[in-house]
């Protein structure tokens, strides 16, 4: 069998590194050289210096390793620092020129995740990407890796390095975290799940202040990891269950913290779902997830010419025309009997909906128990209020706040998810302006959280559990994004759906909501 072999290079950030992948007997040599900024966290300039001289040397040695001539060279486009990105495509172009072969611009996050897929052998599964500059959660869907949800703010990994950077710590500081937590005790911090996005921003200014006024810093470590990582948890669980799929792989240089993988492989098993973690040399940054990329890019014929090569700082892993991979869309069930969703466990009995949140081993007792007694009285809450503004919800027969479970009135047949229209979405569109317009949010407003009737137009609002009260645009506008997230990961003309649901919204809201929408749409996070 010939034997495609591919010359791989990265360098977004802070590692120089370069790799050779033989896809058909899988040998894969990796040679990475660190950048290590002598205080605080990475200097642009002095990060693309270190490329600069790191990266003949990086290439030269997998070279050597190389047994057979080269076929390909792969290169990371990005996202990633400007200047590091153009020292590693000026070095691909002219390797590929020099060798008179192929150049394969690949996308650094969309490498994170199809590393994980190769390694693991998984067919469609969810990826959550937890790296310095990067967080989110993707989904492959119509040919794309759908963004499903994403941080708010800043990337996981430097959200903790700006606490280790305030306590003094040297960079990186997540390695320095995970030490110093195993001493800690838990404290609470403030926990931002909003639908399938999160936010650390308001974590990190609480893990300062706790510290500054005489917390230990052990337990101030424990909280930020038992926070960040049952967040992240959370949504990548929230990304299975909007999805129907049951495989789950992790990403990024974060992900080489033991507690994450704890806190994902107990999710995944609790829900019955696989879970893959590659070895701590993969989830880093590293050019052997841009040569095994590469190289299914090269045999899809996914190849630039050199002219059209250059890199992208802001590359976006949603904008990536997935060509080497085919669809698969996993069978889904209706809600009946007993179901696990993301949050609850819901079962279904006559006309009656029992749902109960039980506990989720891989959060912390103290803030599991806050969390599942917090939403479950905020639902209560806002189910009634959103009737009360004229948006179709289920009536509340009974709560139990022990069990924290809830007893509904049963409404629908099937999730909007699995029939999905254009009238149905611009009704959901129209329901989520009525809520702003009564100050609060849904908060999860997913297509797996709005339940139809065969036959009837109207759609009907279900679980606001992660609703809140709030007089600011920028809810209101995130709220309508969650729903055009959920809309881009389970649709196949999402477009057209989320166009219904804006005139929707626009027939009975503020026009204002639209246009920060668009903001947020530009603002290209997770780079």
């Amino acid at each position: 069998m010939e034997v495609t072999r591919i010359l791989g290079i990265e360098g977004t950030a802070w590692a120089a590194s370069a790799a050779v992948y033989d896809d058909t007997t899988e040998r894969l040599f990796v040679e990475s050289d660190a950048y290590q900024p002598a205080s605080g966290g990475i200097h642009p300039r002095e990060a693309a210096e270190h490329m600069r001289s790191a990266i003949p040397e990086v290439i030269e040695t997998a070279l050597d390793q190389a047994e057979g001539p080269i076929d390909a060279v792969a290169f990371s486009r990005g996202p990633g620092l400007g200047p590091c990105l153009r020292i590693v495509g000026t070095a691909a172009r002219s390797l590929a020129g020099t060798l008179d072969v192929p150049l394969v611009g690949v996308n650094h996050m969309v490498a994170h995740l199809e590393i994980g897929r190769h390694r693991s052998g998984f067919d469609s599964p969810i990826c959550l990407n937890a790296s310095g500059a990067n967080a989110h959660v993707l989904g492959f869907r119509n040919g794309r890796y759908r963004v499903l949800g994403e941080t708010m703010d800043t990337g996981v990994g430097n959200a903790i390095d700006k606490f280790t950077r305030h306590v003094g710590w040297s960079h990186p500081g997540g390695p320095k975290v995970e030490q110093a937590a195993m001493e800690g005790s838990y404290i609470d911090l403030p926990y931002v799940v909003k639908g399938m996005d999160f936010s650390f921003s308001g974590i990190m200014s609480a893990a300062k202040d706790a510290y500054d006024e005489g917390v230990p810093v052990e337990d101030v470590s424990d909280a930020l990891q038992e926070t960040i990582f049952a967040m992240l948890t959370e949504v990548a669980e929230r990304a299975l269950s909007l999805t129907g799929r049951n495989e789950l792989v992790l990403g990024g240089g974060v992900g080489q913290n033991k507690r994450l993988r704890e806190m994902l492989q107990e999710m995944a098993d609790q829900r019955g779902a696989r879970f893959f973690a590659p070895e701590p040399e993969l989830l880093r940054d590293n050019a052997g997830m841009i040569a095994v990329l590469g190289a299914t890019m090269y045999e899809a014929g996914d190849t630039i010419p050199i002219a059209d090569s250059g890199i992208d700082a802001d590359f976006r892993p949603d904008q990536v025309p997935v060509t080497w991979r085919s669809e698969t869309i996993p069978e889904r069930g209706d809600r009946t009997g007993s179901l696990e969703g993301a949050e609850a466990v819901v079962e279904i009995a006559g006309e009656t909906v029992r749902k109960r949140r039980r506990p989720k081993s891989y959060r912390h007792p103290t803030l599991d128990e806050r969390l599942r007694r917090d939403r479950t009285v905020q639902e209560v809450r806002l189910t009634h209020e959103a009737r009360t503004l004229g948006v179709p919800t289920p009536i509340v027969r009974d709560v139990d706040l022990a069990e924290t479970t809830i007893t509904f009135e049963r409404v629908g047949e099937r999730d909007l998810r699995d029939a999905l229209s254009p009238d149905r979405a611009r009704a959901v569109g129209s329901h989520l302006a009525k809520i702003h317009a009564g100050g609060f949010v849904h908060g999860d407003p997913t297509v797996r959280n709005v339940r139809v009737r065969e036959g009837d137009p109207e759609t009907v609002l279900i679980d606001f559990g992660l609703g809140y009260y709030t007089d600011d645009v920028e809810d209101y506008a995130m709220d309508l994004h969650v729903f055009e997230q959920s809309l881009a990961g389970t649709a196949d003309d999402p477009e057209s759906l989320a166009t219904a649901a804006e005139r929707g919204y626009a027939a009975v809201g503020d026009s204002a909501v639209i246009d920060r929408l668009r903001e947020i749409e530009g603002r290209g996070r997770y780079q």
